[in-house]
């Protein structure tokens, strides 16, 4: 497992976990829950806390505390993470009544592993140091499969030392490992992440759409395309789900829509211009007007097909 430090040196030496300390986590939605599990099967304590009952029930069963706020969740915790759905909530969470400050001692560590904006990750950073709780901005990339299986890339914002205090806990939950720089940093590179997602989406979508309507096999599409200079995650992950057209969310339009609107904010604030990621937001956004935003994000495959009036695999497409 490499672990890319704040020197930009990879190693390979695994740390060992600081077992006897307790970890709170916050949002046992899609990615949390799978993420919670994982620490839970190395051997951390774990409280946790999330609107869904069931969710909760569901890692309660597997050996972890419950607690009633993220105060309380913070109270009894020496590290707290954060899996949540937007900038808003997590700013509500952290910096709210009965939020994560509210209940936090003075030197544990907050990491934010949610996708949100960067302005937001320094605002908690800076807030959480006038309390003396130190902040990171961890976002993360590998969608549900890569929560599960604990393969997910991990861009991690704020001091090398606080990196290095949480490292631990990202070797459990992650396989790429980064301190990609300072607070805000995580969420930067995040954005960039899901402008490169989104944009190949829409480019295996209109592949598959134009090889398909010229009579040829999607499937021998997709293995082609796979061999050569086109290969992508995305063709080896999705194949099911864009050949049976299997939208089951693993991440949601929404999300990515949401995740798209932070991308182009910073492009904004740093004068980067972003055409293609402007396209496919709006691609996004035709999905949600027509009440397809739980869906995939592989679901992009279907406004391409729309569009071309063709269903890969030779049927017209369903308007």
């Amino acid at each position: 497992m490499a672990t890319v430090t704040a020197q930009y040196g990879i190693r390979n030496r695994r740390k060992e976990p600081t077992m006897g300390k307790r970890i709170g986590f916050i949002g046992l939605g899609i990615m949390g829950r799978p993420m919670a599990r994982n620490l839970i099967r190395a051997g951390y304590e774990l409280v946790v806390r999330d609107l869904d009952e069931d969710a909760v029930g569901e890692v309660a069963a597997e050996g972890a505390e419950t607690a009633a706020s993220a105060a309380e969740v913070a109270s009894v915790s020496d590290i707290i993470i954060t899996m949540l759905l937007n900038s808003s909530i997590v700013s509500e969470v952290v910096l709210g009544a009965g939020g994560v400050l509210e209940g936090a001692r003075q030197g544990s560590l907050l990491i934010d592993m949610s996708t949100i904006d960067p302005s937001v990750a320094r605002r908690l950073a800076a807030r959480g140091a006038e309390q003396g709780v130190a902040v990171l901005d961890a976002p993360v990339s590998g969608g549900e499969i890569g929560a599960q299986q604990g393969t997910l890339s991990i861009m991690a914002g704020g001091t090398a030392t606080d990196f290095a205090r949480a490292e631990p806990l990202f070797e459990v939950l992650g396989k790429t490992i980064v301190h990609v720089g300072q607070h805000g940093a995580g969420q930067q590179v995040k954005a960039c992440n899901q402008v490169l997602v989104a944009i190949t989406y829409a480019g295996v979508s209109e592949a598959l759409v134009l090889g398909s309507k010229a009579g040829i096999d999607p499937a021998l599409i997709l293995d082609v395309l796979s061999g050569g200079l086109a290969a992508n995650r995305i063709m080896e992950v999705k194949r099911r789900s864009l050949l049976e057209h299997d939208f089951t969310p693993g991440g949601p339009v929404n999300m990515h829509h949401k995740d798209l609107m932070i991308a182009l904010e910073a492009g904004r604030e740093t004068e980067v211009p972003l055409p293609l990621t402007s396209l496919v937001q709006q691609m996004f956004e035709i999905l949600r007007a027509n009440g397809h935003g739980g869906l995939d994000h592989s679901a992009l495959l279907t406004v391409v097909e729309s569009w071309a009036n063709h269903r890969i695999g030779g049927r017209e497409a369903s308007s």
